[in-house]
C-alpha cells in the first residue's frame, strides 16, 4: 500500500468513531425523544444516514486497498481515493440534513446531495473497477 493510500485509511479510521457517535445519538432519540419516533420519515432517512455512512467508509477502506493494484495513473488512483470517501458524507449528509427539523413531512433540498454522492460513489467504482481490469488484461 503506497504512503497515499495508507494516509488516506489513517483518516477514514480517525472518522470512523463519528459514526458509532451517530449511533448513539440514534439510539438517544430511540430512548429519551418521543417526537422522533412520532416521525417515521425522519427515523427512516436516519436510520439510512447511519448506514451509508459506516458501510461507505468500510467500502472506502476495501477499495484502498485495491487502488494501488491498478493500471491507473496516479491522477486517477487520486480521484478514486477520494471519490469513495466523498460519497460516504455526501450521501448521509442529504439523508441527515434533509430533515434536520422534528416535524419535518418531507425532506428538504439536501436530499438532492444523495443523487450527487451516489453518481460520485458509482463513478469512483466504475474507474477502479476499470483499472484493475486493465491491470489483469
Amino acid at each position: 500500500m503506497t504512503t497515499r493510500s495508507k494516509r488516506t485509511a489513517g483518516i477514514l479510521l480517525i472518522v470512523l468513531p463519528t459514526v458509532i457517535y451517530g449511533g448513539v445519538s440514534l439510539l438517544n432519540f430511540l430512548i429519551n425523544d418521543p417526537r422522533y419516533m412520532q416521525n417515521q420519515l425522519r427515523q427512516n432517512l436516519f436510520r439510512a444516514g447511519h448506514a451509508h455512512a459506516g458501510v461507505l467508509l468500510i467500502l472506502s477502506l476495501v477499495a484502498l486497498i485495491y487502488v494501488d493494484e491498478t493500471a491507473l495513473s496516479e491522477n486517477w488512483k487520486t480521484i478514486v481515493r477520494s471519490c469513495i470517501p466523498a460519497s460516504a458524507i455526501l450521501l448521509p449528509a442529504a439523508f441527515f440534513f434533509s430533515v434536520l427539523k422534528p416535524d419535518a413531512t418531507e425532506p428538504n433540498g439536501f436530499i438532492y446531495l444523495a443523487f450527487a454522492g451516489a453518481v460520485i460513489l458509482a463513478f469512483g467504482l466504475l474507474v477502479l473497477g476499470i483499472g484493475l481490469v486493465r491491470k489483469n488484461v
